[in-house]
C-alpha cells in the first residue's frame, strides 16, 4: 500500500509496494497504487472527529485511488505535532496552536512544524460552561473552583489558559484543575466531579448539547468576550468577539458573548501540489454533501479564504484551486 507520507518513510512504502506487486501479480496492481491519507481530528465528543470522518468518506468517495482514514486524537497540538513527525497526511487546527507550531514556540518550543494551509474552516468558539446549581456567573466566580481546561495536547488548553490569563486567573493557584476532553468534562459535570469547564470548537458541540439536555440541569455558559483585547495585545490578532446565539443549547435563555478564533485545515508543506489541489476541490465541490455529517461544513466557504484569516501560508495547490474559483490569494 502506497501512503501519502513524505521523506524517508514514503520511500519505504513505496518499495515495499513494489515487492507487494511483484509477489501477488497484476491483480494487485491496484491495490498497491492506493493512496492512503490519514486525517488527524480531536475528541469524539467536539466538531473535528464528525468533520474529519466526513472528509475521510468524500475523498475515498470522491477521488479515485485514494483511502483516506480518521484517527481520534488530544487536538490541535497533537494533530500538528502527529503531522511535524510524518505520522499524518491532513490535519485540524486552531489558528493559534498553527502560530505557535510554525514558530516552535510554546507546546512546540524548538520543534518547528512546516505546514501549508489547506482551508480556512470554520470559526471555532470558546465556551466556558457550567450549570446553574454551581453558583458560577462570572469568570472571577471561577476562582477555587474544580475546572477543567481541556485534554492535554488540545488547543483548548491553549485558548483556555489565555483566557485565564486575560481575566485575571491564575490557572495553577486558582483553580483546581482538571484535563478533560468535552465528553468527559460533561460527563464529569454530571457526576459532581468538576464546576465547570473550558471547550473550543463549533456549533453546536455534541457535548454542551448533551449537557443541557440533562433531566435537572440547567446549563450555565459564562461571558468573556472583554478578553480579547487582551488576547490579542499579547498574542497577536488571532482572536475575535462573537456570540454563541440563544437556544443554540436547551436551557441557554439568552446570548453567550464569547470569544472565537479561526479553525483551518492544514498539511506538510511537502505535500505534492496535485494531491493538495484535490483534497481542496472536493471540499469545495462536495461541500453539500460533507455538511450532511455536520452543519458547521456550511461555513466552509470561498470568501473566507484569505490570508489574514490564518497564520500559515496556503498551500500552492490550494492556492491554485482557489485562482480558478476567482479568489486570489497571497502566496506568503
Amino acid at each position: 500500500m502506497k501512503r501519502l507520507m513524505f521523506g524517508a518513510a514514503q520511500v519505504i512504502s513505496v518499495a515495499l509496494a513494489g515487492l507487494v506487486f511483484a509477489a501477488v501479480g497484476a491483480t494487485d496492481g491496484a491495490l498497491a497504487q492506493t493512496k492512503n491519507l490519514s486525517i488527524v481530528t480531536g475528541g469524539t465528543g467536539g466538531v473535528y472527529y464528525p468533520l474529519g470522518g466526513g472528509l475521510a468518506n468524500l475523498l475515498t468517495k470522491h477521488v479515485p485511488g485514494w483511502q483516506a482514514t480518521a484517527e481520534v486524537t488530544g487536538g490541535s497540538v497533537d494533530n500538528l505535532k502527529l503531522l511535524g513527525a510524518k505520522r499524518a497526511d491532513i490535519a485540524f487546527s486552531m489558528a493559534d496552536a498553527s502560530l505557535d507550531a510554525s514558530r516552535g514556540e510554546d507546546k512546540f518550543k524548538g520543534n518547528v512544524v512546516n505546514q501549508r494551509t489547506l482551508a480556512v474552516l470554520y470559526p471555532n468558539i470558546m465556551h466556558v460552561v457550567t450549570t446553574e446549581a454551581s453558583g458560577i456567573k462570572t469568570m472571577a466566580d471561577l476562582k477555587g473552583k474544580r475546572v477543567s481546561t481541556g485534554s492535554p495536547g488540545s488547543a483548548t488548553e491553549v485558548m483556555a489558559f489565555r483566557v485565564l490569563e486575560a481575566a485575571g486567573i491564575d490557572k495553577d493557584k486558582d483553580l483546581r484543575r482538571e484535563r478533560l476532553g468535552a465528553a468527559e468534562s460533561t460527563n464529569a459535570v454530571k457526576d459532581n466531579k468538576i464546576d465547570a469547564y473550558f471547550w473550543v470548537g463549533g456549533l453546536p458541540t455534541s457535548a454542551v448539547t448533551d449537557l443541557g439536555a440533562t433531566p435537572g440541569v440547567k446549563l450555565k455558559l459564562v461571558d468573556h468576550s472583554d478578553v480579547v483585547e487582551k488576547m490579542n495585545a499579547k498574542y497577536g490578532p488571532l482572536y475575535a468577539k462573537g456570540t454563541i446565539p440563544a437556544s443554540m443549547y436547551p436551557g441557554q435563555a439568552t446570548p453567550n458573548a464569547i470569544s472565537s478564533v479561526w479553525n483551518i485545515l492544514v498539511v506538510s508543506d511537502a505535500m505534492p501540489d496535485d494531491v493538495a489541489y484535490n483534497i481542496v476541490k472536493t471540499i469545495f465541490e462536495k461541500r453539500d454533501e460533507w455538511a450532511t455529517v455536520h452543519a458547521e461544513a456550511k461555513n466552509v466557504k470561498l470568501e473566507n479564504q484569505l490570508r489574514a484569516n490564518t497564520p500559515v501560508p496556503f498551500h500552492p495547490g490550494a492556492i491554485k484551486y482557489m485562482a480558478e474559483k476567482g479568489v486570489k490569494i497571497d502566496p506568503k
